[in-house]
């Protein structure tokens, strides 16, 4: 009879362990995963961050804010800026003449803010030249502040094996920045949808996927940009695209392919042709920037196969004077393919 009791308790536990580690290998649906590099992570890493770049009149970085208030002192007026209405007083002490130096001079200490929310005071010009002098290049995607995000936000973990690690509820922007900031290289992360979003007519967005996620925010930096030539408010894409020499940071489809390019460049002419070069060869193509609707696009187009996954019409998503980003949603699976185009 004890050895039948053993056996049973025995089964039991082994029942309970069998539980526990079918509970901690469950297998995440991967077409919802996001990682560090997703473009949809950027995209929440945009919007949830310590805003940067509206007080840039003051600093000319986008690295950090200056912590309000402040005096500044220009071309000899002295201006206490006490809240984002006060920018365009300074903007315009700085338009005021033609002949000063317009250099916008802080009366010490002040207070910087970076993009993950930390503060620094600092104590005078040569510790805020330092500052700026590690932020590193800006690559001109700014901030995404015409949509906020209606917490809490929870997200699975899963480890490089996509097992879920852990379950975690976000309450903040700072939580949530800094959440995405901290992600391994090889942790996948999963939203619980549904979650929800107020967009700048302060209307209430519940979304249900990562496309929608996707398909909102970017709606958000329209709603942003003051720049009707294009979505990513920095100029004639045109123009940027024909000047200089660029390569591809970044292309996904299915999986990052971005390897596949390594060592390629082009360069885009003003009447419509497009050479790439790898390793001294060189293959000829076309490209074509156009409206398409509401849609900007801009068509590639090159000799040969080797180029083929590039070779679509592609949505312009954004782009600054050093990045193009572009993206397709596959006619065949449904998928969307990212291509970032960049240049030194």
């Amino acid at each position: 009879m004890k050895l039948k009791h053993f056996l049973n308790l025995s089964l039991v536990g082994l029942l309970l362990m069998s539980c526990q580690s079918e509970e901690n290998e469950i297998i995440q649906d991967t077409s919802q995963n996001l990682s560090k590099s997703s473009p949809l992570t950027n995209l929440i890493s945009r919007v949830s961050q310590n805003p940067t770049s509206t007080d840039n009149v003051l600093d000319n970085s986008s690295c950090f804010s200056v912590v309000l208030p402040v005096t500044v002192i220009v071309n000899g007026q002295n201006i206490v800026v006490s809240n984002q209405a006060d920018y365009q007083t300074v903007q315009d002490a700085i338009d005021a003449f033609s002949n000063d130096d317009d250099i916008v001079n802080f009366v010490y200490p002040i207070t910087v803010q970076f993009q993950n929310f930390t503060t620094l005071v600092v104590q005078n010009s040569d510790v805020l030249d330092d500052i700026m002098d590690d932020c590193g290049e800006d690559d001109g995607f700014d901030e995404i502040e015409c949509i906020n995000f209606n917490f809490p936000i929870v997200v699975n973990v899963y480890n490089a094996n996509n097992q879920l690690a852990e379950t975690i509820s976000i309450a903040n922007n700072v939580q949530l920045y800094n959440f995405l900031e901290s992600l391994e290289d090889n942790e996948y992360i999963a939203i619980q949808y549904p979650i929800s979003v107020t967009n700048s007519n302060n209307q209430t967005i519940v979304i249900s996927n990562n496309d929608q996620f996707e398909d909102v925010i970017e709606d958000a930096i329209d709603d942003c940009d003051d720049d009707s030539q294009s979505p990513g408010g920095n100029g004639n894409l045109s123009a940027i695209l024909t000047d200089g020499i660029w390569y591809v940071s970044y292309f996904y489809d299915d999986t990052n392919q971005t390897s596949m390019y390594a060592g390629y460049t082009f360069t885009f002419n003003s009447n419509g042709t497009s050479q790439a070069m790898s390793n001294g060869n060189f293959l000829n193509g076309s490209w074509s920037n156009y409206m398409d609707g509401t849609e900007e696009k801009l068509e590639l187009d090159y000799d040969g196969s080797i180029l083929d996954e590039l070779e679509d019409d592609w949505e312009v998503i954004e782009y600054s004077s050093t990045q193009i980003r572009l993206k397709d949603v596959s006619g065949g699976n449904g998928g969307t393919d990212y291509l970032y185009l960049s240049k030194n």
